[in-house]
């Protein structure tokens, strides 16, 4: 159960977004013009009811890991037009701008709002509303594309960090390297953090890790391989021991006695002739600046004749002096059976000289990696231990967008209705409640939306959950466990009551344990089950009544 802080201490300040670019201005003109045709018509201050949802899942998929609530929060609570704002607003609208409207949009903040959304790092589906925005349908109807921005993106790349979890397992390490393919500065730092909070364990982007608290990893090019020529370059060659207590003052000589070792005991699988000495000097040089943190990328030249050996004779040479070597990482070729020749080569070493653990040295892969490689990689047999992947994962190559949507559901209490010949685009009017209905296995079994006026589902209590707009699917649950799924985070200012927002580390949390929490069939790649989101009976029939009521009757000739 998600816990309750309605009652804790609340910060009198809410930071603004990270991006400073997120602000009043991020948005679509016909959001202006639409502001001010409301103000014109001295409508501005009706109360109105908007849902942000979206209406199929990505990836050919079941489920979407909800994400980019924060930053949402953050928006609202420091909406505030500027006076640079304003006289640009001035000259941009269409037609002459009244005065009165810029007075308008100076004092314009979010004091009247009321935002309800799911917990940040929720498994989430089709239809049922992430947030709810009630306030004034002036100000409301501003915050529109600045939400769908942030949450669309956010929840779209959260969402495929997460399939990239379920496929590589849990026990693997899943480490984002996008920075450099993805869509601009703020695309990358973006990805970074819904990465992480999809389920990736680190980042190589440093801007993610401080603005964050995201875990860093990374290691070398093959630049930093391929720029030393010789072992001669080499000019400072001693290395203190781990425990500080002596020193090796010709580590590289120490490196090469090793490589003559593994050379004349033909431990390695097939034999190999002499290594490209150039890696060995660039891996020499790698471990005495990083003796506490060596790994290497063997694959610049030729992995299994000279990487291979090449970082074993350095990682022995380091273990001589008390250090552990973190192990490899392949860039290129084929995956799984280098990286099964590279166990077995390791296992090998242990075996001959005696050290133990290093045959469980780490095998890092990378190389245009996706959820189909991955799970290539699962069918075919592999020994890696962690994957690095970057451009497949944070520009969401498979899906351009998730498709989030926000409508009007209700304006001076009376229910909205948009209407389509489109069935999937029709919407859900009016005020919500959303409850998520669990079974006997505790399995979540269905999303139910109800009218805000009715009585909340009750455990035990048979309840007719129908689709919303097919007559056909309509089924009773009983559920075992009831979860009411939105929450308030924002009542028009930063101390008034509402639900924190939790550390990243805690939401990234929370996606893990509601991924292990959904029924397999569900999440898995291909041909999920579909998982239900259903209204109640009253809301049904609401919603047909006003369907009728609203759409035009055509007439015969």
């Amino acid at each position: 159960m998600e816990s309750k802080s309605e009652n804790s201490p609340k910060s009198s300040v809410i930071e603004p977004p990270t991006n400073p670019m997120v602000n009043p201005l991020l948005t679509d003109l016909y959001q202006l013009t639409m502001a001010y045709a409301y103000w014109k018509a001295g409508k501005h201050n009706e109360r109105a009811v908007f849902d942000l949802f979206y209406r199929k899942s990505p990836f050919s998929g079941e489920f979407t890991v909800f994400a980019g609530l924060e930053e949402c929060i953050r928006f609202i609570a420091n909406f505030k037009f500027t006076e640079d704002h304003i006289a640009f607003i001035r000259e941009a609208l269409p037609g002459k701008c009244e005065e009165g409207f810029l007075d308008y949009l100076r004092q314009l903040d979010c004091s009247e709002v009321e935002v309800y959304a799911i917990p940040e790092g929720s498994i989430v589906f089709p239809r049922v509303p992430l947030i709810r925005v009630e306030g004034p349908v002036g100000v409301a109807q501003l915050l529109e594309t600045t939400l769908v921005n942030l949450v669309n993106f956010a929840s779209l790349v959260a969402t495929n960090a997460a399939r990239h979890r379920i496929v590589a397992g849990n026990s693997k390490i899943l480490l984002e390297f996008g920075l450099r393919r993805a869509q601009g500065p703020d695309g990358g730092i973006s990805a970074s953090k819904y990465c992480y909070m999809g389920g990736f364990d680190a980042t190589s982007n440093v801007a993610a890790g401080r603005l964050f608290g995201i875990p860093l990893k990374g290691t070398h090019s093959h630049a930093f391989v391929s720029s030393f020529m010789s072992p001669d370059e080499i000019v400072e060659k001693s290395l203190r021991s781990a425990d500080g207590l002596t020193s090796c003052e010709d580590f590289l000589g120490l490196v090469q006695s090793w490589l003559n070792k593994i050379q004349r005991t033909k431990v390695l699988s097939g034999g190999f002739g002499d290594t490209n000495l150039s890696e060995l000097a660039a891996f020499t040089s790698y471990a005495l600046a990083f003796p506490a943190n060596f790994l290497a990328l063997v694959d610049t030249y030729d992995v299994l004749r000279s990487g291979i050996p090449n970082f074993c004779a350095v990682a022995l040479a380091l273990r001589d002096l008390g250090y552990e070597a973190m192990g490899i990482r392949l860039d290129s070729g084929d995956l799984a059976y280098l990286s099964c020749q590279a166990r077995k080569c390791f296992q090998a070493i242990e075996k001959e000289f005696e050290v133990p653990g290093f045959g469980k040295m780490s095998i890092t892969a990378s190389n245009d990696l996706n959820e189909e490689t991955l799970d290539h990689l699962n069918k075919q047999g592999h020994e890696v231990d962690a994957f690095g992947i970057g451009t497949y994962l944070v520009t969401c190559f498979a899906q351009a967008a998730l498709g989030c949507v926000f409508k009007l559901v209700e304006i001076n209490n009376q229910p909205r209705m948009k209407l389509s010949e489109d069935v999937s685009k029709v919407s859900i009017p009016c005020k919500k409640q959303c409850y998520r209905l669990y079974g006997k296995e505790g399995y979540p079994l269905v999303d139910l939306m109800i009218g805000e006026n009715e009585p909340a589902p009750k455990v035990a209590e048979r309840i007719l959950c129908r689709h919303p707009f097919n007559e056909s699917k309509r089924a009773y649950v009983v559920p075992q466990r009831v979860e009411e799924l939105l929450k308030c985070y924002w009542r028009g200012s930063p101390v008034e009551m509402r639900e924190d927002m939790l550390p990243l580390k805690d939401i990234r949390d929370r996606c893990t344990r509601q991924v292990a929490q959904m029924r397999p069939d569900h999440m898995r790649r291909l041909n999920p089950t579909p998982y239900k989101v259903s209204v109640s009976a009253k809301l049904y029939d609401f919603i047909h009544f006003l369907w009728l009521n609203e759409a035009p009757v055509g007439e015969l000739q």
